[in-house]
């Protein structure tokens, strides 16, 4: 019989629907229920793509004597991580408390009123290589429930009490200016770099594009003394990255993670985020590698720069296309993620063995494949090989002693092949919910790759998204709702969901042009401060007035596994304040600085995207373009902003007499002419008409 979760539209809960645990959703039954009966309340959180959730729900969940003990003893909720981040949040928080470390599945045992006392990840059914078994797990709780019941109140009272004061992270003022704090993170990520295969540290291996970022900035700075070496580090991370197994090699987009340090063998997985993230960070890297470039020092400083300005673009484009063939909704927004399992294996859809290359290939197309990706007898994994871009086209055509040309049509018609076949495959679910958070970093990276790219179907794709977000995706009164699945909205948005779209539609406006995005941008965000600023101490907390209150308020901070809300916030409000002018914006991050010096002080890495932020805004320059859309001075003007370094900016279009964005309204055409303003504090410079001056304007110092 299915369980209470079958009337749910969560794909993740509802894979546990039929599981012979007697689940809650989240909600005011199970924690009526836990009081009543005076038991501990199981919060078991996971997401439709985890891996490891699959294992345990295989080897206990649906296990009918485990279950019956496990209905016996505790009150059972099952909650979707994607889809209640809050509650995520703060018992991932007391897990990491409580053992250092967290991940999912999480199983966190919980007071009839909701406070964490005990917790865990994956645990086995029985014991094993150490690990307690799941019942074993059970039955210690809940005797420690009945029979210590004081120090399981006090262990509950005091994490309660720390999970509150962690909100609290002032510290003492900092002097320093935030190009200094940049430094200082740009500084710590360079000593812990893997200068072999790129990355940060040991395995497991995670692409951290928050991180990457600071890189970026850091070569941009004509005063960094190690900024060669954040270039160098950055192409070597993003060409690692590229060329391991972590990419898919067949059909583009990244999977979750490296289980090791090579960045070979991945945990299978692709979520809608991290190729979302990873798009502009590709992007920029594409433009800051530009031969052609004049940015100093030459970028043939970074080694191969040229076969790297090609690569990033190659991989931006097709994880792009990854995002629209296969995540692509009918009404035109982003699924969640896909699955790292296929009938019950992981990575069982994308291994290959080399007696199936050379089944579906001729005999030279096998040799020159098996050569290109890595497939050897042995295989690189288990049996199997991971494509890896083992050997360069060129590599290839030098030791098979044959034509380039050939060699890559060869490779060119392997893949369409090889992708053929996987399609005949049971592919791994896809995670149907639609997250606004998350649609909205896709919504930046497509508007981003449309204009880098010259490809105008990407910004298309971003437009259309956008589309439905704010229009299936809102209550009458204009509140944000955060997921999409079902065939209906639900679940009051976060601060990250308004925060990205705000940030989405942006990007939108940059690169379209079409003012509705910039008003539809700055009515989310002026939503975002009246529903989640925190007037006394600063800073964005993750639910907003009138939302459900846990036991804990969280003001995110640190990033994860995406971004934290607040620098998403933050990156919104600054390109804000750079198109309006308008100080509430600046004074917000400020406050933001304020409330969170204790890490910007002690770990500005923690903070990465939220220390890009600071320093984007203090060093920032406005473009202002103002001329028909279709005036070819205009375009070409456009295509050198796109295609320069990737500067701190942000670039403004006025196409008609009217404009609503503020920054634009003192600007107008000169003379009929084409006309462009570079802008530094809100000083505007006189108005230039070709590209090539406003190429000139652009190279010249920043005013300090």
């Amino acid at each position: 019989m299915p369980n209470r979760l079958a009337a749910e539209s969560s794909p993740y809960l509802l894979q546990h629907a039929n599981n012979p645990v007697d689940w809650y959703p989240w909600g005011d039954e199970a924690w009526a229920r836990a009081r009543a009966e005076d038991k501990p309340v199981l919060i078991s959180i996971g997401y439709a793509a985890c891996h490891w959730c699959h294992v345990m729900e295989r080897e206990s969940f649906e296990d009918d004597q485990i279950a019956a003990i496990q209905n016996d003893l505790v009150v059972s909720i099952k909650v979707d991580r994607e889809e209640r981040p809050d509650v995520d949040e703060i018992y991932m928080d007391a897990q990491q408390m409580l053992h250092g470390h967290g991940g999912w599945p999480l199983n966190v045992f919980c007071t009839p009123d909701g406070r964490p006392f005990f917790g865990g990840t994956y645990f086995p059914p029985q014991r094993r290589t150490g690990m307690p078994g799941w019942t074993d797990v059970l039955q210690g709780v809940t005797r420690a429930f009945r029979e210590q019941r004081q120090q399981v109140e006090q262990q509950a009272t005091e994490l309660t009490r720390h999970l509150n004061l962690r909100v609290e992270l002032a510290g003492e003022e900092l002097s320093e200016s935030p190009a200094q704090t940049r430094a200082r993170a740009a500084d710590a990520l360079l000593q812990s770099a893997d200068r072999t295969h790129g990355g940060f540290g040991g395995a497991p291996k995670f692409p951290q594009p928050y991180y990457l970022q600071l890189l970026v900035q850091q070569a941009l700075d004509p005063s960094a003394s190690n900024r060669n070496d954040a270039r160098r580090q950055l192409a070597l991370t993003l060409r690692q990255m590229a060329q391991g197994g972590i990419y898919d090699q067949l059909a583009g987009g990244f999977h979750r993670y490296a289980v090791d340090a090579v960045w070979l063998v991945p945990h299978f997985e692709k979520m809608l985020y991290d190729n979302a993230l990873l798009i502009p960070l590709y992007l920029d890297a594409h433009r800051l590698t530009n031969p052609q470039s004049d940015l100093p020092p030459s970028a043939g400083d970074m080694p191969k720069a040229e076969e790297e300005h090609s690569l990033f673009a190659r991989i931006a484009r097709e994880t792009a296309d990854y995002l629209l063939n296969d995540l692509q909704t009918p009404d035109g927004a982003f699924y969640a993620s896909t699955d790292a399992d296929s009938e019950g294996v992981e990575g069982k859809y994308f291994v290959w063995t080399r007696d199936e290359l050379h089944e579906l290939l001729d005999q030279q197309d096998a040799e020159i494949a098996c050569r290109f990706w890595g497939v050897d007898v042995g295989g690189n994994w288990e049996g199997n090989t991971i494509l890896t871009a083992a050997q360069s086209p060129q590599d290839v055509a030098r030791w098979l002693d044959r034509p380039l040309v050939d060699v890559e049509a060869s490779i060119d018609r392997s893949r369409r092949a090889l992708l053929h076949h996987r399609a005949q495959r049971i592919p791994p679910a896809t995670d149907t919910k639609i997250i606004a958070a998350w649609n909205g970093m896709a919504i930046d990276a497509l508007a981003k790759a449309g204009a880098v790219l010259d490809e105008p179907r990407f910004t298309d794709a971003a437009a259309r998204a956008a589309t439905f977000i704010l229009s299936q995706m809102r209550t009458d009164d204009g509140r944000l709702l955060r997921i999409h699945a079902a065939g209906r909205a639900s679940i009051e948005a976060f601060v990250e969901d308004y925060a990205a779209l705000a940030d989405g539609m942006i990007s939108l406006y940059e690169t379209t042009g079409d003012e509705t995005w910039f008003s539809a941008a700055r009515d989310i965000a002026d939503d975002m401060i009246e529903r989640f600023w925190d007037h006394d101490g600063g800073g964005f907390f993750t639910v907003g007035r009138g939302g459900e209150q846990l036991i804990a308020q969280r003001k995110p901070a640190q990033d994860g596994a995406t971004p934290s809300g607040n620098a998403l916030a933050a990156r919104a409000l600054a390109r804000l304040y750079a198109l309006t002018a308008e100080g509430r914006y600046a004074d917000l991050i400020e406050a933001m600085r304020a409330a969170f010096s204790a890490y910007l002080s002690k770990a500005p890495t923690m903070l990465g995207l939220l220390v890009s932020v600071q320093d984007w805004l203090a060093q920032h320059r406005s473009v202002a373009l103002v001329g028909p859309p279709d005036d070819p001075h205009i375009a070409e003007m456009l295509r050198r902003l796109w295609h320069g370094p990737p500067a701190p900016m942000v670039i403004m279009q006025r196409t008609t007499d009217q404009t609503v964005v503020p920054q634009l309204a003192d600007k107008p055409q000169q003379d009929g002419r084409p006309t462009a303003y570079v802008c530094q504090a809100f000083a505007c410079s006189a108005p230039i008409h070709t590209a090539d001056d406003l190429n000139s304007m652009l190279q010249a110092p920043l005013q300090t």
